[in-house]
């Protein structure tokens, strides 16, 4: 009787997908960001002003209809994800997302319009800030150790791959504006050390909830985005806006060196890609490209247009735009980006018992 009684508890353990030496789980990834890896975050959130919910945004990507990304196709997370075996993680605000659905997937935080600061993007009504970010995660946090238990959870969420990627808005829609307090609270060089000090305090958190393989990404050229050209006097970068971006990821490599050496069994790493972007946009034609300095996607002579809209013209070959609108890069800038990450860093493959998703189909004519 003892034996059938024992038999009978395996199979039910097994039946439930619970095996007795713990739940297994895949890796998945969790993301937190801004408009850059923003999967949807946005739709959700009714008042915000940064929305990327219109033709032809995701024009390129599924069945081509707006999706949340700020792009005509995949963010640079979509495709490191895709190229090491990680699942794509839905957006946290999504209906449609359980706990079934975070173990298999993980969850994106990232918003269009968020910072590191919280007061980063007010204008944009609603988005949501790092420190925000985070609290929802530490709630996804509780709904999965209600689902399998402390102690699977916290090896859960130490197995995982960690995301963090903003900073641009802290610039662009913050210091740089010169409508918030910190533009005249702070210089060039105060302010970066203020971002570094709540990043490093972010970051300390995440740890402290079981993030130990994380990767910021840094800054590219910022200074150089359609919006920034158009702003500007001669239609040429915007230098100090290029060197704060510089000033930032030199910042951040030196903080993400010291938090690795200082926090147990911490992976922490700082993807700067600047160089090969500022490559490509002063040399397109070496990638392939043959347009760097204005979007894709534009409402003909009115510039800057901000966002793509259902009246905007879009230019006759997408894949040879660095930019799809005057802020974001176009889904093969992104490709680029992603992969001089993965062969910087050597990222290793996870998970492999699928085919990663492929890229977009090749672009089709704009109307």
């Amino acid at each position: 009787m003892k034996m059938a009684a024992a038999s009978l508890t395996i199979m039910i353990l097994t039946l439930v997908g619970i095996s007795i030496d713990g739940y297994h789980c895949k890796v998945v990834q969790f993301i937190f960001g801004d408009s850059l890896s923003d999967v949807g975050n946005n739709r959700y959130l009714s008042k915000s002003l940064a929305q990327a919910n219109l033709p032809w945004y995701g024009i390129d990507f599924g069945n081509g209809l707006p999706n949340g990304r700020f792009s005509n196709g995949r963010t640079v997370a979509d495709i490191i994800g895709d190229r090491t075996g990680l699942p794509r993680p839905p957006a946290f605000l999504d209906p449609s997302l359980t706990e079934d659905v975070i173990l298999d997937n993980g969850v994106n935080y990232a918003s269009g319009g968020g910072g590191i600061l919280n007061e980063t993007g007010g204008y944009f009504i609603q988005r949501l800030s790092l420190y925000k970010q985070i609290e929802l995660f530490q709630g996804t946090q509780q709904l999965i150790k209600n689902k399998i238990g402390t102690t699977e959870a916290e090896k859960f969420f130490q197995e995982a791959r960690y995301v963090v990627a903003l900073g641009s808005n802290d610039f662009i829609n913050n210091y740089l504006t010169g409508v918030y307090s910190d533009s005249w609270n702070y210089n060039d060089q105060s302010f970066i050390d203020y971002l570094m000090e709540t990043l490093g305090a972010q970051l300390k958190l995440l740890h402290s909830l079981g993030a130990r393989q994380l990767m910021v990404f840094g800054l590219g050229p910022m200074g150089c985005i359609p919006l920034q050209r158009v702003l500007s006097s001669d239609g040429n970068c915007q230098e100090r806006t290029n060197k704060l971006a510089l000033s930032f990821n030199q910042a951040g490599t030196k903080l993400l060196d010291n938090i690795s050496t200082k926090l147990a069994n911490a992976s922490f790493k700082f993807g700067d890609a600047y160089g090969v972007v500022n490559d490509v946009i002063t040399n397109p034609g070496n990638y392939g490209f043959n347009n760097s300095d204005s979007p894709c996607c534009s409402f003909g002579s009115i510039r800057p247009a901000l966002t793509c809209v259902p009246a905007s013209t879009l230019c006759e070959d997408r894949s040879k735009y660095v930019f799809w609108d005057e802020y974001h890069p176009s889904d093969s800038a992104n490709e680029l980006i992603a992969n001089e990450l993965i062969k910087k860093f050597g990222f290793m493959g996870v998970n492999q018992t699928e085919a990663p998703s492929p890229a977009p189909a090749a672009s089709q004519e704009g109307d």
